[in-house]
């Protein structure tokens, strides 16, 4: 079997090599191809294009990248057509995905979406060119079932991979103990993005609220895993020109390590919110885009929450500081505020855990599922 996909970030480079495991299951000999990030390299899969050319976030930042997008996508679909692939699974970026699956379905190629499209937090008008570009959609959040099923658009309810792959009770003291932390305390864990144009908004955002919080803590220990050697040199530049650099620790990877090491976190929001509440690590969740970008999403956005925990809880279990709000005073105010609250970290803790238990599925079953019925659209 050959399958055509397409991953535009860490998130879903992390995603798709569960689709790879569930699916060589099933079919052992199966090939991937498309874009791909290294995870799935790692498992075979083969890359046209770097999967970094598509980690653009913002209105701004996607026009500028919009020629090369384009080309991108036009010679995916040239080469998909010249070589069609028994089925093609676009994970997450949908904005990338939809007009490429549109195509290829039309051509008789099935088509599946891995990660339903967020018509739930803004643009729901989004469900018709959906319904058209897809013969189902894997979907890893169980509220997403009646917004698709409305619509008519078939859905596979597959858990949240991570809710799998993460155990319900976190080892901190082995964490602690791979990082070498040996007594630090208290440790704080940034993640401020795995994205290029991410990095251009937080790193800075990042650095100087650290530093505030050293002046508060002078014992603390902060650890930043980076998703490569780009955001890693991206982050040390910055890093570099800080007056008084904190006693700051940098990663390639091994996020959830320091997630689960660490007693708060910082975090951008993301799928890395998700994971931070999977580990069970209390946080701040923060973003900043350009002011026009804001403006926009702002204008178009439906959901109450911003961060994917608060939303999925629809609760409030997360302080969310965005855009003008995201300050260095503000965040490390919040972060220390939980750090000398031993009280309120409970409770956090507490919501993260009935969060793990809601999103815990057989997602290679649910993933196996999905692709069998898409199969049955196969001309």
């Amino acid at each position: 079997m050959r399958i055509g996909v397409v991953a535009g970030e860490a998130s879903g480079d992390a995603l798709g090599a569960t689709l790879i495991e569930a699916v060589r299951m099933r079919y052992p000999g199966a090939v991937f191809e498309g874009i791909a990030g290294p995870r799935m390299q790692a498992l075979g899969a083969r890359s046209l294009f770097p999967m970094e050319t598509l980690s653009v976030r913002g209105y701004l930042e996607v026009l500028r990248a919009l020629p090369t997008l384009l080309s991108i996508r036009r010679q995916l679909i040239r080469h998909f057509l010249a070589f069609p692939p028994e089925l093609f699974v676009g994970i997450d970026a949908p904005d990338f995905n939809l007009a490429l699956e549109k195509q290829l379905k039309r051509a008789g190629i099935p088509t599946l979406q891995m990660v339903a499209p967020t018509v739930w937090a803004w643009r729901a008008n989004r469900l018709p060119a959906i319904r058209e570009a897809v013969v189902g959609v894997l979907s890893v959040f169980p509220f997403e079932r009646p917004i698709f099923e409305r619509a008519g658009i078939p859905i596979t309810d597959i858990g949240h991979p991570l809710a799998q792959q993460i155990p319900e009770v976190v080892d901190h003291a082995a964490a602690r103990q791979s990082l070498a932390l040996g007594d630090a305390s208290p440790v704080v864990a940034l993640l401020p993005g795995s994205r290029i144009s991410e990095l251009d908004y937080h790193a800075q955002l990042f650095v100087d609220t650290a530093v505030l919080l050293q002046r508060r803590f002078p014992q603390a220990r902060f650890l930043v895993p980076l998703v490569n050697r780009q955001t890693r040199e991206q982050f040390e530049q910055v890093l570099r020109h800080a007056p008084r650099p904190p006693d700051m620790v940098l990663l390639e990877g091994r996020a959830q390590e320091a997630l689960a090491a660490a007693d708060v976190a910082l975090v951008a929001s993301g799928t890395a919110t998700l994971e931070a509440a999977l580990l069970k690590c209390p946080m701040v969740i923060t973003y900043r885009l350009s002011a026009l970008t804001a403006w926009l999403v702002r204008q178009r956005a439906t959901a109450r929450f911003f961060g994917l925990p608060n939303i999925i809880l629809d609760e409030a279990v997360v302080p969310e500081v965005i855009q003008e709000a995201a300050t260095p005073e503000n965040l490390a105010g919040r972060l220390a505020a939980l750090l000398d609250d031993p009280a309120a970290r409970r409770a956090m803790v507490q919501s993260f855990e009935r969060l793990h238990r809601l999103l815990r599925a057989d997602s290679h079953q649910g993933i196996l599922k999905g692709i069998a019925q898409a199969l049955q659209h196969a001309p």
